[in-house]
């Protein structure tokens, strides 16, 4: 598996395709920020991948918490980081009860970076391919000795959001998109490794203070903040 390649080799229109491999001098800043963009650009293919495959939104994150926990174990540019997210998608819709077809993941990625091309034919290049994808789906199960069921910030932002709607007067709380932002930014957090750095009530209440501060909705001062009522999740 090591240096293997998901032979899908153009990149999106208008945006380079990142590769794992080490680069020398100053030409791109420092690795750490490399690493960083790198990542963010895979879990932004996992993401729209999703939305392309009909994947619900706890199936996606699943996907890159798997890609983020598997990096985080293993030397970066090594592997190549797109044929883990394509195995990550894979292995998450089977974790969640949502199984997407191998065929399905392929020629949604080559699609992805070819645009104008057709699917993929069943010929060598497809399965040597799908291979791939399944074994680099062990190497993951491997590397994460198989824990891969996860909790997500998912139902304690949703109760969080009914906690705080009923603390607002209707009218302004309509008047403003603070669930859509809250989840916006909930989604965001899986573009780098702060979805398994902090805990999933953390993030959730992070996502849900920082849209209360932007649309600057306040809510009534009780005995008890909103995230510390007693009906919760």
């Amino acid at each position: 598996m090591e240096g293997s390649t998901c032979r899908l080799t153009a990149a999106p229109e208008g945006e380079p395709r990142p590769s794992g491999s080490r680069q020398s001098g100053r030409d791109a800043g420092s690795e750490p920020t490399r690493d960083m963009r790198t990542h963010f650009r895979v879990c932004r293919f996992i993401m729209e991948s999703g939305v392309k495959l009909g994947m619900r939104s706890v199936p996606v994150a699943t996907a890159c918490v798997l890609y983020h926990r598997f990096f985080q174990r293993v030397t970066p540019g090594v592997y190549e980081p797109y044929l883990v997210a394509m195995s990550c998608l894979y292995l998450a819709g089977k974790v969640e009860e949502q199984h997407i077809r191998t065929r399905d993941i392929i020629n949604v990625s080559h699609r992805y970076f070819n645009k104008a091309s057709a699917p993929l034919e069943c010929d060598k290049v497809f399965w040597d391919l799908r291979d791939s994808v399944v074994q680099c789906e062990l190497l993951i199960l491997r590397q994460l000795n198989f824990h891969v069921s996860f909790e997500h910030p998912h139902r304690y932002l949703l109760h969080y959001l009914l906690s705080a709607k009923s603390l607002v007067n209707r009218h302004a709380w309509s008047r403003t998109p603070v669930a859509e932002t809250s989840w916006a930014l909930l989604r965001d957090c899986y573009h780098g490794d702060m979805c398994i750095l902090h805990t999933p009530q953390h993030i959730a209440i992070a996502a849900l203070y920082l849209a209360l501060n932007s649309y600057g909705v306040e809510l009534p001062v009780g005995e008890k903040e909103w995230w510390q009522r007693p009906d919760g999740p």
